[in-house]
């Protein structure tokens, strides 16, 4: 077991990991930032002005804006402006009414709105600035860089003078999220398989939250509604009643409702609600079908988070890679886990995913990503599988090495660096297909 010091500082790791959201977190974030300028310069902004990362722009531009029935950033960016808290962080619209909608709606038809991208010395691939004006020439700005709901800059302008309320430098942020947390697989399997079980408990309000979102996406017509399309009698007849069959249903019904906008709070995983989604519910259905106990389900959960946050340390919260990959990733351990299986087939499992879905291209958020989500966890499943039966993919095979955290490494350094071009490729067919 690990000391006390240590378990404590990962439990913090996993607690600011893994926390509530309403919506795409791209867009919320942006709702959020602005939010906050609005609330520094202290009256309804004249004009908004927004710069962001490419990576954020990408993952905001097709998803549906929870409680108004609208896509896009343009909704998002007014109603941060005109009823935004910024205390309610990525559940920034949580007080959001018909009356704000259609106050939103005419904001957005005066003009007042300007999104572009931070295109010069953009210092990280999570960056969004806002900027408020006031009819009289005061003005303010917040930023955030690097985690949706991490602000380093707020300032106000009155006078010609600028007033600084908030500076906290990037390097800040990354020494305090990387100090002592230096983790491995097997830290992760340790801790999650080892720990008191009453240190884990926490982690099963994913679980709520996640089944809830389910639960609800079945009782409306959300996106591509893939869910409800396995769960008929067409899906059955196709996919037949089985734990798999289940597991890809409700998992994808999450995910339909969160992408198409529904007011419904999911619990995410570093930064996105799909991950958190997918982090959590392929191992509480399978947990629940095996007949595991509600122990070993808590800590297959605690496995499958905190493998999806260990990857996403070296890979950086948004990439070209579809972060699906990551969050089944960790679903996949946690079924092994589930399965009977030990440490070395869970790193069998890690192989297995990696060997079959690196190269997963994120081509923004979007009611879609139910199908991706699919595809990945499809893939946990069936990496479990082979994993449980001594079944993995060899370091004679493609990126695949004996170490598996050195395979996890090989797959963030081609998601973080070597697909850099494929990512300005996506945003740019995305941003000049025919209106």
């Amino acid at each position: 077991m690990l000391e006390k010091q240590e378990r404590e500082q990962i439990i913090a790791l996993i607690n600011r990991e893994v926390v509530p959201a309403i919506g795409c977190t791209e867009p919320m974030a942006v709702s959020l930032c602005v939010a906050k300028a609005a609330e520094a310069l202290g009256v309804r902004p004249a004009r908004i002005d927004v710069l962001l990362s490419s990576n954020i722009l990408k993952n905001a531009m097709g998803v549906g804006i929870p409680g108004t029935g609208m896509v896009g950033l343009p909704i998002a960016i007014a109603l941060g402006a005109l009823i935004g808290r910024s205390e309610y962080e990525l559940e920034v619209l949580r007080d959001v009414t018909p009356d704000a909608v259609e106050q939103g709606r005419q904001y957005m038809s005066e003009k007042r709105i300007s999104i572009g991208l931070k295109k010069d010395n953009c210092p990280d691939k999570l960056y969004i600035e806002a900027l408020c004006f006031a009819e009289n020439g005061d003005s303010s700005r917040a930023i955030i860089e690097h985690d949706h709901n991490h602000f380093v800059y707020v300032s106000r302008t009155t006078d010609g003078r600028e007033t600084i309320l908030l500076n906290t430098p990037q390097s800040h942020v990354l020494d305090e999220e990387t100090d002592d947390h230096e983790l491995s697989l097997r830290k992760v399997y340790e801790f999650a398989t080892t720990s008191p079980l009453e240190e884990l408990e926490f982690i099963n309000e994913a679980r709520r939250l996640n089944e809830n979102a389910a639960r609800i996406s079945l009782r409306g017509n959300y996106g591509h509604e893939l869910g409800k399309t396995l769960s008929r009698p067409l899906g059955r007849g196709i996919m037949g009643e089985s734990i798999f069959s289940h597991i890809l249903s409700e998992t994808s019904s999450a995910c339909d409702a969160r992408m198409a906008g529904a007011m419904i709070p999911v619990m995410s995983n570093s930064g996105s609600g799909n991950q958190g989604i997918a982090a959590t519910l392929p191992v509480v259905v399978f947990g629940k079908e095996n007949h595991n106990t509600e122990e070993e389900i808590t800590r297959a959960l605690i496995l499958s988070h905190l493998t999806a946050i260990y990857i996403k340390q070296s890979l950086g919260k948004l990439s070209a890679l579809c972060g699906c990959v990551v969050a089944a990733t960790g679903s996949s351990c946690g079924i092994t886990y589930l399965m009977g299986g030990s440490y070395d087939q869970v790193a069998y499992s890690v192989k297995n995913m990696i060997a079959n879905l690196a190269g997963m291209v994120c081509d923004g958020a979007k009611p879609s990503c139910a199908l991706k989500v699919s595809s990945g966890v499809s893939t946990a499943v069936l990496s479990a599988m082979l994993a449980i039966q001594n079944r993995y993919v060899t370091n004679v095979e493609g990126i695949i090495e004996d170490d598996v955290d050195r395979c996890i490494h090989n797959l963030t350094r081609i998601g973080a660096y070597g697909m850099n071009e494929t990512d300005e490729m996506v945003l740019d067919i995305m941003t000049h297909k025919p209106s």
